[in-house]
């Protein structure tokens, strides 16, 4: 079982979900207004008032064949307003 983490910006959230309803992901988790560092070493915060600037963190757990077949869509839908995604190992309790 593998865990994929994506934070990326909320305007690409609807992208994002398309594919991974496409891939047939068993289920996601999704996490609105995420703000934190990246390597620019700034924190990210969002406008109030509209929404705009606002990070997701979606967070799916599911096998690796299923990451293989998302692999290059993600990475289009990350491409434009940026973000990133990581693949680690996930152990069920």
């Amino acid at each position: 079982m593998k865990r994929l983490d994506l934070i990326f910006s909320e305007r690409e959230l609807d992208a994002i979900i398309k594919t991974l309803e496409k891939a047939n992901v068993p289920g996601y988790t999704v996490m609105k207004h995420a703000t934190g560092r990246g390597p620019e070493r700034v924190v990210t915060e969002d406008m109030e008032f509209t929404g705009l600037g606002s990070n997701a963190h979606v967070i799916v757990f599911c096998e690796q064949e299923l990451i293989d077949k998302m692999r290059d869509n993600i990475r289009d839908d990350l491409s434009y307003y940026g973000g990133v995604a990581y693949i680690s190992e996930a152990t069920p309790l």
